[in-house]
Parts: C-alpha cells; structure tokens; sequence
C-alpha cells in the first residue's frame, strides 16, 4: 500500500502567536476601514453636529488603530528568533 503524502500543512495551533498576529492584522484592517468611512462622512457633511461626532469617532478610532499596531509590532517581536550580539 502506498502511504499518502500530505502536500498542505496543519494550521498553526489556536493558541499560537500566528493566530493572535493574524487576529490584529485583521483587527487594524477594520479599524482602517472605519476610519476611511468616518474621514468621508465628516467630509461629506462639514460644519454639522454629525461631522463633529465624526471627527470623535476618527479620534477614537486613530487611538485604537495605533494600539493594535502597537501589540502588532509587540507579537512580531516575540515571534522573531533572538538574534546573538556581538558584545
């Protein structure tokens, strides 16, 4: 009997950190989205009460988008092999 060769890998583990980065990649693409549809909403309606909730909610969400890129940025580098220096 032939044994089958197995051409495609097993997903990363749940818990692992390529789950968790791909989790923030996802994240900050949504939070880019909201901000590109708050930015044209703002736009779209200048000087009304519902444009200043727009520039909050642009606000907010510029916080937001650099906190997941902040905990990006913190799981690539744990993720990356320890590099040895040279002192």
């Amino acid at each position: 009997m032939r044994s089958k060769i197995k051409i495609v890998p097993d997903p990363p583990h749940p818990n692992s950190l390529h789950a968790l980065e791909d989790t923030l990649i996802q994240a900050a693409d949504y939070v880019l989205c909201a901000l590109t549809v708050a930015h044209q909403s703002a736009l779209l309606l200048p000087r009304t009460p519902g444009s200043i909730m727009m520039l909050t909610i642009m606000h907010e969400l510029e916080t937001a988008r650099a906190l997941v890129d902040t905990a990006l940025t913190q799981v690539q580098r744990f993720d990356e092999p320890s590099k040895p220096t040279l002192h």
